[in-house]
């Protein structure tokens, strides 16, 4: 999958360096082989399931300030782009970096299919409940409408990245992706999932 982001990435014509950041070497040379740098391997401490995107990011940023004069400059925009993000496209990339010229961030985000207001969860005793019971007699179409991190790429200046706080403390500006082109991948159902979006958008194209 992440040949899939560094073509994206390749193809949006945006970047002066694509560089990945890996503990893995199997993955350092795909990367390398889809035209992406591996200069430098992550350390251990940023390579677990814990690990934030905005340290990982930071520690790439801190790198090239060592190796690239470019970066020096605190509103160089810096983009994170996430291998498991197949449905990415060049044009999103372009747009969300010509947004950041009015902000410190910009996030790709897409509404939720279903009100959120209306969400339920299952209980201690097995039972459905809702989370918030006052609303059951809402209508969903008086609720409002509520967006969700897309998870494909956030764009940010160097600054804000540096500062090491959240995208939603700072001025953040959404870039809307349709829900059909956003396929979040953290599990084998999401796989399948993708794998349905990716046929489904492939027949379009020769239809």
């Amino acid at each position: 999958m992440i040949q899939w982001s560094i073509e994206a990435a390749r193809k949006s014509e945006c970047f002066e360096h694509i560089v990945v950041s890996t503990d893995c070497e199997d993955i350092a040379q795909i990367a390398e082989e889809a035209g992406a740098s591996v200069p430098f391997r992550r350390p251990a401490e940023l390579a677990d399931d814990h690990a934030s995107t905005m340290a990982v990011v930071t520690h790439a940023i801190q790198w090239a300030n060592n190796q690239f004069t470019d970066l020096n400059d605190t509103q160089q925009p810096v983009c994170c782009l996430y291998a498991t993000a197949p449905f990415v496209q060049a044009e999103d990339i372009r747009q969300g970096m010509s947004l950041l010229a009015d902000n410190e961030f910009v996030i790709p985000v897409t509404t939720f299919a279903h009100p959120i207001q209306r969400a339920v969860k299952v209980g201690p005793n097995g039972c459905l409940e809702m989370f918030d019971p006052v609303l059951y007699t809402a209508r969903t179409q008086d609720l409002e409408e509520a967006w969700h991190d897309c998870g494909q790429f956030y764009w940010g200046t160097s600054h804000a990245w540096n500062l090491g706080r959240s995208p939603y403390e700072v001025k953040s500006c959404p870039l809307p992706i349709p829900r059909w082109r956003v396929q979040d991948i953290d599990t084998e159902e999401d796989w399948v999932a993708a794998e349905i979006l990716y046929a489904s958008l492939n027949a379009l194209k020769t239809t």
